[in-house]
């Protein structure tokens, strides 16, 4: 049944309230609500959020009166599961003022509503906390005094009397909503710059692998270049059979080291580090130096076999069996993956398989990992992690998990709706201006964000954009720059600070000589893009406006191939203007928003570009750019008032 008083269209809610919404610890979570009621009455609202040992409430104003739409903030400040219930109640004292007020001023007589107001004062005071109960029974008093009736009214509300009564409101027909659910993760759920690498290759020869011990020499240029995680493909043991060589032929020498995604040996399976790259003993330490650091290591967990892993000598129902008894590698036609065996999680033994699979992310938190790159989830039974997720963060609330999901964006956002923090998107495929500015308003603005949220990678060894590898080092830095500014979280592929862009052949998105299938030892002595890389992270950091995505505002330009959009939080605001187009110069007028920059529409303000230092001097909305891709291609500028 309806309540007394009507409470609709509750956000943030996901699918009517089945999953949870997404906040991180410290965030102020936007809470919005439709709320009226017959009559002309006024109305008070609040949003209660209880959650792991805390109850918290904020107030909530009505902010688009015409369509009953009232809206207010709520901070969580722990992790876990929050219960949010929007309140709404009539406000008689509100009500009461009003009309009084408007009888006076008719010249009406307000004797008995001055004796109204004074009995609704008195059961107002009864809910006041005992240091200020005195003040609103004097306000009461004062009511009932003799005397004029203006300045009776006007004595008895004094702008102390009102603070009180609008923190302590007097709550008549009180209606509550139903619950909604809110996750709330630590920080780096939302905000943080991933750096992915292979072990194998540091220290390594063409012929011969690198160590854990080597790759952990590497940790402190990474840190140097403002990366906060670093995240490692499977560094578990290899199979042999059906190994892949380079370029991912089926042609296999005696000292090409296979892909690490095809898991598993007579030296072990997901639980167990290649011997090659060490022991646990080393990967402990090479956890323990990122985080001497700053730094979180990032695992890859990949749910499937090699021929040669225990599990399918141990547990053959596991996996798929074909006609003739033989178990089914992967495949996508006219794709073929010999070298992997997915895993059936429709097999009878399911739920065995189920414990372990996630006794495997159990073994490596209690190694030291908290944030796990879930390789290709969209594979698997959207109930599997329906029923893993939920159940390993009641245990390890602190563990984030990253989508790696490139695939129908409804599996996409499902996915992000049962559970995975971070989601990949289709950021490396969107380049032109009308493709960003679509899906950022997507991504930041509509019902999707209030449960995925994006990390812009902007390569994997998967995937090399033609953009990037016919655009040049210009081409780097520009992804580089929206990837950085845009997300809160984004990432990179190690090889991007130097550039890496051939092709295995035209029209693929593949590497040439792909780290997936072989070592790629690398010269680090001078990288091209790392003090750009640095300085962007670096600029990331010291600005709290480009640690949120719904903050995001698109601007008018007037050059197709030129974007601006802008970031505020408080008093930090950042304006970035990106010429798309890494081959030449672009000139363009942008027309910014003002409100969104918190400036009049008149104002004067300099912008200082936090990549070079330039300090320019603007006025009012519409100002001009000139953006050359071989010098600088974009500004990110700091916004300031004169």
């Amino acid at each position: 049944m309806v309540g007394r008083i009507v409470i609709e269209a509750v956000r943030p809610v996901v699918d009517c309230g089945r999953w949870p919404a997404r906040a991180v610890a410290g965030q102020a979570v936007p809470v919005q609500a439709t709320i009226y009621r017959d009559g002309h009455v006024l109305l008070g609202a609040a949003v209660q959020a209880r959650g792991p040992g805390a109850l918290v409430r904020a107030a909530m104003t009505e902010v688009e009166p015409g369509l009953d739409r009232w809206a207010g903030e709520v901070t969580l400040p722990g992790t876990g599961m929050w219960e949010l219930v929007v309140e709404a109640w009539t406000d008689t004292l509100a009500t009461w003022q009003r009309d009084t007020a408007t009888k006076l001023d008719a010249g009406q007589g307000v004797a008995l509503e001055l004796e109204e107001g004074a009995r609704l004062l008195d059961k107002a005071a009864r809910g006041v906390p005992a240091p200020g109960r005195e003040r609103v029974a004097a306000a009461a008093a004062r009511l009932r005094a003799g005397g004029d009736h203006r300045e009776r009214f006007a004595a008895a509300l004094t702008g102390e009397v009102r603070e009180l009564l609008r923190r302590h409101p007097l709550r008549h027909l009180l209606t509550r909503a139903p619950r909604v659910r809110v996750w709330v993760d630590r920080e780096r759920a939302l905000y943080g710059s991933w750096y992915e690498f292979f072990p194998r290759s540091e220290g390594a020869t063409e012929t011969t692998s690198g160590t854990l011990a080597k790759a952990a020499e590497r940790l402190p240029a990474i840190a140097a270049m403002g990366f906060d995680v670093v995240y490692l493909p499977p560094v578990h043991p290899i199979g042999t059979t059906f190994r892949k060589g380079p370029n991912n032929s089926l042609e296999c020498g005696p000292d090409d080291p296979g892909s690490p995604w095809a898991i598993g040996s007579p030296d072990g399976g997901h639980t167990a580090i290649h011997p090659d790259l060490g022991t646990i003993d080393d990967f402990d330490r090479f956890v323990a130096r990122a985080d001497d650091l700053g730094m979180e290591v990032a695992l890859d967990y990949a749910l499937q076999c090699s021929p040669d892993h225990p599990w399918v000598r141990e547990h053959p129902e596991w996996f798929h069996l074909r006609a003739d008894g033989s178990i089914a590698y992967a495949e996508n036609p006219p794709k073929k993956y010999q070298d992997i065996y997915p895993l059936n999680f429709d097999s009878p033994d399911a739920e065995g398989l189920y414990r372990a699979c996630r006794q495997i992310l159990d073994y490596w938190i209690a190694h030291g990992v908290k944030i796990f790159r879930v390789d290709n989830p969209h594979t698997k039974p959207v109930r599997f992690w329906e029923w893993l997720i939920p159940a390993l963060k009641a245990d390890h609330p602190e563990v984030l998990l990253l989508s790696e999901a490139f695939t129908r964006p409804a599996m996409v956002r499902m996915l992000a709706k049962v559970g995975f923090t971070q989601s990949y998107t289709y950021f490396t495929w969107r380049n032109t201006k009308d493709e960003l500015q679509g899906y950022l308003e997507e991504l930041a603005h509509s019902e999707v964000a209030e449960y995925l949220r994006p990390n812009f990678f902007v390569n994997t060894p998967d995937i090399l954009h033609e953009y990037l590898q016919k655009g040049g080092p210009p081409a780097f830095k520009i992804r580089a720059v929206l990837a950085g500014t845009l997300s809160p979280s984004w990432g990179v592929y190690s090889g991007y600070e130097l550039c890496e862009n051939v092709p295995v052949r035209e029209g693929s998105e593949e590497y040439l000589d792909s780290e997936k299938y072989q070592y790629r030892p690398r010269d680090w002595s001078n990288p091209p893009l790392a003090a750009y890389l640095t300085r962007l992270n670096q600029v990331r950091r010291e600005h709290p406006a480009l640690h949120r995505l719904t903050d995001l505002h698109i601007h008018l330009v007037d050059n197709p191939q030129v974007m601006g959009f802008s970031k505020r939080a408080g008093e930090d605001c950042v304006l970035v203007v990106v010429n798309l187009d890494p081959h030449w110069v672009q000139e363009a007028t942008v027309h910014l928003w003002m409100p969104a920059l918190g400036l009049d529409w008149s104002a004067s303000y300099q912008v200082t570009d936090e990549l070079t230092g330039a300090v320019y001097d603007w006025r009012g909305a519409s100002n001009y750019v000139r953006l050359d891709p071989r010098g600088e291609p974009a500004h990110v500028f700091s916004v300031r008032p004169r």
